[in-house]
């Protein structure tokens, strides 16, 4: 009998896709800024830190705890609080609490019990991603870190080294790598032919004038369509 599985094997960005970045960094600042008696709107908060944090890990290679300390710090400048340099890793100790979106593990079971290999590429540590595990309930292979390969995303060293890891299954056209970040991930593999799946949460558009080989606006219909239930 064919296979109806499109692909064998679904890799994964983690934080944005999987787990609620935004909810998790808003959080955290209003927590931080709150202990210091500071106020800051959390959409200021976030549209900050989207504009701060790729030009930090543009610079040479630091550990994803060191951009997010510098990062929470820059953001604090910019919204015009004064964070004490020792107090910025407030950030860093967040993350490993940061939620998965509500439909996350019943969409990575959904395709777990249909066969799929699932693994993550990240631009985190490995500590950082290991306390995130936690909250997901399906295994992952591979699993690709910045830390593993010194570099972030878009940049293209996650992506070979996940192609690398998998072997034929990835150069036969059988791996599908999903991501909510169309800069860090969809477009750098769309440019190595790696087949994408674009999970537009928030309808943005591409901003390359490109598209990817799939888009969803959530993981719920992700696995509606790798692994349609009857």
């Amino acid at each position: 009998m064919a296979d109806p599985r499109p692909y064998d094997i679904v890799t994964f960005d983690c934080y944005g896709t999987l787990i609620d970045w935004e909810r998790g960094i808003g959080d955290a600042f209003t927590r931080a800024a709150g202990v210091a008696g500071v106020r800051l709107a959390r959409a200021a908060v976030l549209e900050a830190y989207a504009a701060i944090e790729p030009a930090v890990q543009a610079g040479a290679y630091r550990s994803y705890r060191e951009v997010l300390t510098e990062s929470a710090r820059q953001v604090a400048e910019r919204l015009g609080w004064a964070l004490a340099p020792e107090h910025a890793g407030f950030l860093a100790a967040s993350l490993p609490d940061w939620p998965p979106f509500p439909d996350t593990n019943p969409a990575l079971e959904r395709l777990a019990r249909a066969g799929y290999r699932l693994g993550i590429l990240s631009n985190v540590d490995d500590d950082l991603l290991a306390g995130t595990r936690r909250h997901l309930t399906v295994a992952f292979d591979p699993v690709v870190t910045a830390q593993q390969v010194r570099a972030y995303k878009p940049a293209p060293p996650h992506f070979l080294t996940a192609r690398q890891r998998l072997g034929t299954a990835a150069t036969a056209g059988r791996w599908l790598h999903a991501a909510q970040s169309y800069f860090h991930d969809v477009q750098p593999a769309r440019a190595l032919g790696i087949p994408t799946a674009w999970v537009n949460r928030k309808g943005e558009r591409p901003t390359d004038g490109g598209r990817a080989d799939r888009e969803v606006r959530t993981l719920a219909e992700l696995a509606d369509w790798l692994a349609p239930i009857g």
